[in-house]
């Protein structure tokens, strides 16, 4: 470490970048694109925020679904209504073939869709995979290019207790990244899974549908891994471990959430570190796995910033460059096979 800054990962090989979370706005963050293993989500373009221009952004409205974020249906764009939709978020659409692909939790009852089953405000991927009955004890690998240092290997693992907490899925690290039933690695652009990653400010990470386990973040992002992220110089930075838990949620088979205090819902402010599971997203993970023998109802506590910071109450990075901007998603478009 020097002066208080991890030092960056090798960048001898294409495969060697780590990846740092930003956001895409001083207010808010894209955390990811999720993907069922057997379709594709869309790619997610991004352009300078220009209030003036906003009439000539090709904003795929038809798929956006205001019920989705307990926006009130005018007909009219009104302030409420536009600051949800210039918040960087999941490339994946909420209205996929006419279908929402998220609840806003005004049926409780469960029924099935077209694309996601649903429950109260939690959603599934389409067809509701998740890890066979006879894989409960879960194995997860990191890509070796990435020499990782154990400190970052410790916020995954912290990030996977949150939701072995609550389920009866174990996960344990694992030397054998080829066997492991997750791999995760840190990728700069075209990474060869079709969805190539976009450098600072753009997509931060996908993961894919159970059983396939893959879980890529982008290398060329800024990532905190330890420290209080409020402390942080750069209004846009973003804690690791909190992306952490969202996309391993993905792994596990779970779409988005409607609620904006779950660890599923598809944005978050920047400079944010959220890492409790609220009770929609244990309700939806226990719907398809089942409750830990020992989950007496509450999460293990977040820890706090003491608790983060380091001996010397610095704030550690893995970045290569901090950059401030203001993005705007704009023109997604979902590629789903028919």
């Amino acid at each position: 470490m020097v002066d208080g800054v991890m030092a960056l990962l090798s960048k001898s090989s294409k495969q060697s970048l780590l990846p740092t979370f930003l956001y895409s706005s001083p207010n808010s963050f894209s955390l990811d694109r999720f993907h069922d293993a057997n379709n594709s989500a869309c790619a997610t373009s991004h352009e300078s925020l220009d209030v003036n221009n906003l009439l000539n952004l090709e904003f795929p409205f038809s798929k956006f679904n205001p019920q989705n974020f307990n926006l009130n249906v005018t007909g009219q764009l009104d302030d409420q209504t536009l600051q949800q939709i210039v918040k960087p978020r999941c490339g994946n659409a909420d209205i996929v073939n006419g279908t929402t692909s998220m609840n806003s939790g005004k049926s409780s009852s469960f029924h099935t869709t077209g694309h996601f089953h649903t429950t109260g405000h939690y959603s599934f991927f389409p067809g509701t995979p998740r890890w066979p009955a006879n894989r409960r004890d879960l194995t997860y690998g990191f890509l070796p290019g990435n020499e990782l240092t154990d400190e970052i290997k410790a916020v995954f693992a912290s990030a996977f207790q949150k939701w072995s907490a609550v389920t009866p899925l174990t996960f344990s690290q694992t030397d054998s990244f080829l066997t492991a039933d997750i791999k995760i690695g840190f990728y700069s652009g075209d990474h060869g899974d079709g969805e190539p990653f976009d450098g600072v400010l753009g997509t931060l990470a996908h993961a894919f549908s159970p059983p396939s386990g893959g879980f890529h973040l982008d290398a060329d992002e800024n990532w905190i891994v330890s420290g209080d992220v409020m402390r942080s110089a750069v209004p846009s930075a973003v804690d690791l471990e909190t992306v952490a838990v969202h996309e391993i949620g993905h792994l596990l088979g779970l779409g988005h959430s409607s609620v904006e205090d779950a660890i599923m819902y598809p944005t978050i402010t920047s400079r944010t570190r959220k890492l409790e599971l609220a009770n929609d997203d244990i309700e939806g993970i226990q719907w398809l796995y089942g409750s830990n023998p020992n989950y007496n109802g509450s999460t293990t506590p977040t820890s706090t910033t003491e608790e983060r910071e380091t001996s010397d109450g610095e704030i550690r990075y893995l970045a290569s460059r901090w950059t401030l901007a203001v993005f705007l998603a704009v023109g997604c478009r979902a590629l789903l096979k028919d």
